[in-house]
């Protein structure tokens, strides 16, 4: 963590303006927003400024979707096409400025994008691609030109792309914000919320009071409509070296189910191709380290790959219809709002997140409230029955105590390895780190009470239903939930 974000803050005895949970991209794009407009905010992040999906994107800025400019026509009319394009087109230009104006050395560089196909059905869906985003203003053209240097049947090139090094950038906006005087607590985990004229936050360092509040945690926690209406993904990426000079010079997407996607970057005077892709369920794949070899596989077929130097994978959150959530959060006053459902364009939607809701907030309008209101969707029958059941603590349901001698009779969990066994009738999760020491949890997710399934990618135990993350403790990785997994203790 740069020397300038302090990190031992105390938390504020006044009643702020706004807290903002959450401290990736769009948290502290809000934030700096609303401080520099007078507004006193405090940002709560529960780990440290980054720690999410904002430290695993691979950072690509573009003003197209994944959920195409057809589609979108498609779902919400011409209109609003245009208008999520010019939003978009605003995002990047504003992460332009930011940089410019804070001098922030983040790497940001304009890049085009090159879209391409690989059968007739692909060439047809990029036909109408390229049809509906030229109607938005997206500068968009077919093209024979290879950028990326792979097989292709037909390409569409566009530009005014861009990429950049998305936490030298936030912590730049970190920065400005607390000269700016914004208050940044950090290890400093929302628990709950009383929502009133004045809202109370009940944090794991205390209690926080504010006039608005703003969820910037990817997606909101505890129980809300939007977790019923947003899917929870993976997604994989490598950085590799190259036998050759052959880095492209720009963006490159393929048109598969669940798209490849390519870049090179610079780090520390290095160059690497970053290749990401191989998404999925979170939760419904018990071997995805698999995924970083099959991603490998993929691009040796492309590339002469001299070495592998990264992995990793990340999250995001797919909305049911395609377009993000940003506003008031249902089931609250109109003082509290979320941004979520950004799906794989998390880098851009951040920006028109700290926009929309930052105009809201000092002005009660934005151009783009009604577009990306969350209150489009309409609650499950029967869900205010759930929220209230499900708010409980999940009742414990076997000692504290466990014998390890018992456990190791009915399963066997090698170094590395993690597993979900029956005791007593009930089920246990278990992982042996690679020291041999066994760790012990009750695998009922607090959120919704799903079943927790292991990711051996990233050692943690993951909600196949909404996306909840923890580590082998129990202790919380990613939201909604608020509450860790209750810890066994094993008797030796």
């Amino acid at each position: 963590m740069p020397a300038y974000i302090d990190c031992n803050r105390n938390l504020p005895a006044d009643t702020m303006d706004v807290a903002i949970i959450g401290g990736g991209i769009t948290g502290l794009a809000t934030a700096l927003a609303l401080q520099k407009n007078g507004r006193n905010c405090v940002l709560i992040e529960a780990h440290t400024l980054g720690f999410g999906t904002t430290g695993g994107t691979t950072a690509h800025l573009n003003s197209f979707f994944d959920t195409s400019y057809d589609l979108i026509e498609k779902k919400f009319g011409a209109d609003a096409s245009r208008l999520v394009f010019r939003a978009a087109d605003e995002a990047i230009h504003s992460i332009e400025r930011n940089v410019r104006e804070l001098n922030i050395s983040c790497g940001f560089e304009y890049k085009n994008a090159w879209l391409f196909s690989k059968n007739k059905e692909q060439s047809d869906d990029l036909e109408k691609i390229v049809r509906a985003s030229e109607k938005t203003g997206l500068k968009i053209s077919y093209t024979d030109k290879n950028i990326i240097r792979v097989p292709f049947e037909k390409a569409a090139i566009i530009s005014d792309q861009a990429q950049f090094h998305p936490t030298e950038y936030i912590f730049g906006l970190a920065k400005a914000y607390e000269e700016a005087g914004g208050i940044i607590l950090q290890h400093c985990m929302m628990e709950s919320l009383e929502d009133d004229s004045v809202i109370t936050i009940k944090t794991s360092r205390g209690l926080v009071k504010s006039r608005y509040l703003v969820f910037a945690t990817h997606i909101p926690p505890g129980v809300n409509v939007l977790h019923f209406r947003c899917a929870p993904y993976r997604s994989y990426a490598i950085a590799v070296k190259l036998e050759n000079e052959e880095y492209p010079d720009g963006l490159g997407y393929d048109m598969d189910k669940f798209y490849h996607y390519y870049r090179s970057q610079v780090l520390n005077g290095e160059k690497y191709l970053i290749f990401g892709g191989e998404d999925h369920k979170t939760g419904h794949d018990e071997h995805a380290a698999n995924r970083f070899n099959r991603l490998e596989s993929y691009l040796g077929g492309q590339f002469a790959i001299r070495t592998t130097s990264y992995q990793w994978s990340s999250q995001y959150f797919e909305s049911s219809d395609g377009l993000a959530y940003i506003g008031h959060l249902p089931g609250h006053t109109s003082n509290v709002y979320v941004a979520t459902g950004f799906g794989g364009n998390g880098m851009t939607y951040s920006h028109i997140a700290a926009r929309v809701i930052s105009n809201m907030i000092l002005t009660g309008q934005s151009d783009y409230m009604e577009l990306f209101d969350p209150k489009r969707i309409k609650p499950v029958a029967g869900f205010t029955h759930f929220v209230k059941e499900n708010a409980d603590v999940v009742k414990e349901f076997i000692g504290k105590r466990i014998s390890v001698d018992k456990i190791r009779n009915l399963a066997s969990v090698k170094n590395g390895q993690a597993n979900v066994i029956k005791y007593d009738g009930e089920s246990i999760a278990l992982y042996r780190n690679e020291q041999g020491i066994l760790h012990a949890i009750n695998p009922v997710c607090t959120h919704a009470k799903c079943i927790v399934q292991w990711n051996d990618a990233e050692n943690s135990w993951d909600c196949p239903c909404h996306g909840a993350r923890f580590d082998p403790d129990g202790g919380i990785l990613t939201g909604p939930a608020t509450m860790k997994l209750e810890k066994k203790e094993l008797n030796e």
